[in-house]
């Protein structure tokens, strides 16, 4: 019997990448899983490498709207929620003296205001003893050159699951953040 058989699960972000790969190996334990991406023609992609066990829905984190039309199809099809991958992110190199209130509303707004409302608005779908990942990174513990904003919002994420699983202790949730270091994935090479 396949470990998540039965369960739901929602990656976000999961049209490429850590996300993709993710989704990929929660489908192949037997979960049906939820992936969302900006980008229509990489999400149907990434629906069609998955198969049956996917859903694909468009939208971005940074969109509190986004978030209520995701969860609102989750609601419709399943009804629950038993694991988030809250795995969305960007990443901009910025050296400090040429950080734009833009470059870090940016990556501010995607990498830690859509983690946070990609968790809370899932909450009431959660089944209690459920599994929230989020994805951090070893930048939010290691320096990097030019990288000072993304690093601040990985190590807000790792601050969110500390808290988070306080908060959440009553529910009998886990809260986890993975913290990868750099992976070679689309997003990465748009840094090199």
């Amino acid at each position: 019997m396949n470990r998540l058989e039965g369960k739901v699960a929602v990656v976000t972000g999961g049209n490429s990448g850590i996300g993709l790969a993710t989704a990929r190996r929660f489908a192949d334990e037997g979960a049906h899983v939820f992936i969302t991406g900006r980008r229509q023609a990489e999400l149907d992609a990434a629906v069609k490498l998955i198969g049956k066990q996917a859903t694909g829905v468009r939208g971005d984190v940074g969109s509190l709207s986004d978030l209520d039309s995701l969860y609102a199809e989750v609601k419709r099809q399943q009804g629950r929620i038993d694991i988030l991958f809250a795995n969305a992110g960007t990443a901009e190199l910025a050296p400090l003296g040429a950080i734009t209130e833009e470059h870090f509303d940016k990556i501010f707004g995607v990498n830690v205001k859509g983690l946070l409302f990609t968790v809370q608005k899932a909450l009431p779908l959660f089944q209690d003893g459920g599994s929230i990942i989020l994805n951090a990174s070893t930048a939010a513990s290691t320096a990097t050159p030019a990288f000072s904003v993304y690093s601040a919002t990985k190590a807000a994420v790792r601050s969110f699951a500390r808290s988070w699983t306080l908060d959440l202790k009553h529910r009998h949730m886990r809260v986890n953040a993975l913290s990868p270091g750099a992976t070679e994935t689309a997003g990465w090479h748009g840094l090199t």
